[in-house]
């Protein structure tokens, strides 16, 4: 793309109002603005494809978590990948694909610091928002800094056909363990035993779903990898063994929640003297490095499978954002905000 080829507007979405429970789309407003020229230090990027996490929906939100809460009229941020197409900053040349965490918009002025170059010879440019990026860095650090497992632990992994359970399950796999999943619906269940290589893996919507959770875990858990926390996280510690580690990574059954899930089980953290520990990527950058060439490494080996689920065009990402709230995707949820080459 030359200079003359980039165009003077572009699509981008804001926040328009918070939400009550479930956000809705007209939380969202999308609009046509100017295309930010970069200055000096600074490179202009063609946003090719976005990702929409879970995380943005406690931003929306009128009180602080670990992210600071957006104002409205604030544009929607997202990790994204694409390619520099104008360049006034060192080690960056036109055409060269880089990701980081810019907006919900078709185009990017970003400083270096804000990027990360990445090598599409050896992996799409997509995996690189999913399995080889920020998403399965964080499965890596959750398991090895905070799970600690030993091979022949048990390691069990809800929303295990999302894109940061289903590489937890397969790192664990990797590092000798057995590897259990929980997910939602039968067909999830089995993509996670049958594309990912978990021993098991237990539908939680099932009506016996306490039951068979317990006869797939006969040695009980070492290791619970927990992204969803409430009811699922309470059915777990009952089953958890003496010193026990949950790497809790996130809530999701709870961001679209009025009101708190009171938990029952709790007394179990004490009786089995678990551990339980909240963890935020950002905290951690000195590991990820390490996890990187690990992550890379095992996809270059053939060992690392990962699935995505791709929402065409800018438009549709705020449903694209709501349906992935609610498990409508498989792995990560993806916008492609332009036609694939």
């Amino acid at each position: 793309m030359t200079l003359a080829q980039i165009p003077a507007s572009q699509r981008q979405v804001s926040f328009a109002r918070r939400p009550i429970g479930t956000p809705t789309e007209d939380c969202f407003t999308l609009a046509t603005v100017p295309v930010g020229r970069p200055g000096p230090g600074q490179v202009l990027v063609r946003n090719d494809v976005l990702s929409v996490d879970p995380y943005i929906r406690m931003r929306m939100e009128e009180k602080d978590s670990y992210a600071p809460v957006m104002r409205i009229g604030d544009v929607l941020v997202g990790r994204t990948v694409g390619q520099v197409v104008e360049s006034h900053a060192d080690g960056f040349v036109e055409g060269q694909w880089v990701v980081g965490r810019l907006g919900w918009q078709d185009y990017s002025v970003a400083s270096p610091a804000e990027l990360q170059l990445v090598d599409v010879s050896a992996a799409p440019a997509t995996a690189y928002l999913g399995a080889l990026g920020s998403t399965g860095i964080t499965a890596w650090v959750g398991l090895h800094a905070f799970g600690k497992p030993k091979a022949g632990e048990t390691v069990l992994v809800s929303a295990a056909s999302g894109a940061v359970g289903s590489v937890v399950g397969q790192l664990a796999r990797l590092h000798g363990c057995r590897a259990v999943g929980i997910a939602g619906g039968a067909a999830k269940c089995e993509l996670v035993r049958s594309a990912y290589g978990f021993d098991d893996c237990i539908d939680y919507r099932a009506p016996d779903f306490a039951e068979a959770l317990r006869r797939a875990l006969p040695q009980g858990v070492d290791v619970y990898f927990d992204n969803v926390g409430g009811p699922i996280l309470d059915a777990v510690l009952p089953l958890c063994n003496n010193f026990a580690r949950i790497p809790l990574c996130g809530l999701v059954s709870q961001y679209n929640a009025t009101e708190p899930y009171g938990m029952k089980n709790l007394r179990e953290v004490f009786n089995r003297r678990v551990t339980i520990r909240g963890f935020v990527l950002s905290d951690h950058k000195d590991l990820w490095p390490q996890a990187s060439a690990a992550l890379a490494g095992a996809y270059a080996a053939g060992r690392l499978q990962y699935r995505e689920t791709i929402t065409e065009g800018l438009e549709n990402a705020p449903r694209a954002f709501i349906d992935m709230l609610a498990g409508a995707n498989v792995g990560k949820q993806l916008v492609r905000l332009r036609p694939a080459a």
